[in-house]
C-alpha cells in the first residue's frame, strides 16, 4: 500500500523541515503512488521527457551523465528525500540520468499537476527553488574538487560530505554508515581512475581517517578527515522534503 504523505517515516528526520497540514494535504493529493524498483534500474533516462517526478523514499542511486565516447559522470548520489525530476519537469526533457544503487521505494507524482505548485501553493514552490539553488551549490563545490583538489582531498570532501548527507538521515551508527555504492562510482564522480582511487583509498584507510569495506563506510573522525579535505565542518542545512 502506498504511503499517506501524512505518515512519510522521512517527516519524523530533523534534517527536513517540518510541513504544515495544509502542505501535506496538498502533497497527499500531488502523490498518485509509489514504485518499487530494483538496483540498477533506470529511473529517469537522459533525454527522456517523463510524465512523472518521483521522491526517494528509501533506497539509493546515483545521478550520472555518459558521453558520446561511452565515459561516464557521476553527478551526485541520490539519498531518501531526495526530489528526482526537476529538470524535466521545468525544461522538458532530462539532461541527465538518474538509477538505483539498491532496491529504492519512490514517491511517484503527476507531472501534470507540477505548476499548482506555483498556482496555488508558493510556499512549496519556494521550496523547490530552494532545492534547485542547493542543487547548483554542491556542483559548484564539486566542480572546484574535480578541478583543484588533490586525489587525496578531493576523496576525502566526498567521503566525509556523503557520510554527512546519510548521518543527517538517522542511517549513522557508532560512525558507520550504509555505503553501497562501488569504488567505480565515487572515480566517476571524481575525475580520477580506478586505480589511484583505489590507491587514495587505501591510504585513507592506513591513515585511520576512513574505512570503506563491504558496502560500509566508517569515518571515526570527522574533524580529521575535514582537515584533510581542507573544508570547515558544519552540520548539513535542514531542508524541505517534497
Amino acid at each position: 500500500m502506498s504511503t499517506k504523505c501524512s505518515n512519510c517515516p522521512l517527516r519524523r528526520k530533523d534534517l527536513f523541515i517540518p510541513m504544515s497540514q495544509d502542505d501535506v494535504a496538498f502533497m497527499d493529493r500531488f502523490k498518485v503512488g509509489e514504485l518499487v524498483i530494483d538496483p540498477g534500474t533506470p529511473i529517469l533516462m537522459e533525454g527522456s521527457n517523463s510524465p512523472q517526478l518521483y521522491t526517494a523514499l528509501h533506497g539509493m542511486g546515483l545521478r550520472h551523465k555518459t558521453l558520446q565516447n561511452g565515459q561516464r559522470q557521476v553527478l551526485n548520489f541520490v539519498f531518501p528525500g531526495d526530489f528526482i525530476g526537476l529538470q524535466a519537469g521545468i525544461l522538458g526533457e532530462m539532461g541527465h540520468s538518474v538509477d538505483a544503487t539498491t532496491r529504492m521505494t519512490l514517491c511517484v507524482f503527476d507531472r501534470s499537476e507540477f505548476w499548482n505548485f506555483f498556482k496555488h501553493h508558493p510556499e512549496r514552490a519556494f521550496d523547490l527553488t530552494w532545492l534547485a539553488a542547493m542543487e547548483e551549490h554542491f556542483l559548484g563545490d564539486a566542480l572546484a574538487t574535480v578541478g583543484q583538489r588533490t586525489a587525496f582531498q578531493a576523496i576525502s570532501w566526498a567521503l566525509l560530505r556523503l557520510f554527512q548527507r546519510a548521518d543527517a538521515l538517522g542511517l549513522a551508527q557508532n560512525g558507520v554508515v550504509r555505503f553501497p555504492f562501488r569504488q567505480r562510482d565515487l572515480a566517476d564522480a571524481l575525475g580520477l581512475s580506478l586505480v589511484h582511487t583505489n590507491k587514495t583509498l587505501r591510504q585513507l584507510r592506513e591513515r585511520q581517517l576512513a574505512h570503506w569495506v563491504n558496502g560500509a563506510l566508517t569515518i571515526s573522525d570527522l574533524e580529521a578527515l575535514a582537515e584533510q579535505a581542507e573544508i570547515t565542518l558544519e552540520d548539513p542545512a535542514k531542508r524541505p522534503l517534497i
